[in-house]
């Protein structure tokens, strides 16, 4: 079995790819999955900001890294048109 990483850990991986095109995909609950796709725009102490474009609105919305700990939120860069998962709760 995997051990968790450490927070510090997931937000030094986020670190680098701010700027970059990545997928979104989060667990709302009773079987209610999100994707999107968006702009990683930046990242702060305790949680990190993504930027969407959906019907010519821009909006953004904010994850905290427990949330990707918690495997709740999952993350996808996108490098060379190939998809990456970029950050993960286990090692």
């Amino acid at each position: 079995m995997d051990s968790p990483r450490p927070i510090s850990q997931i937000k030094e991986d986020l670190d680098g790819f701010v700027g970059s095109r990545i997928r979104l995909k989060a667990n709302r609950g009773r079987n209610r999955i999100i994707e999107r796709e968006g702009v990683l725009e930046s990242t702060y102490p305790n949680i990190f900001i993504i930027k969407i474009n959906e019907r010519k609105v821009e909006r953004r919305v904010s994850y905290s890294y427990a949330d990707v700990l918690t495997e709740t939120v999952e993350l996808f860069v996108y490098d060379k048109d190939e998809e990456i998962r970029i950050v993960s709760g286990h090692k």
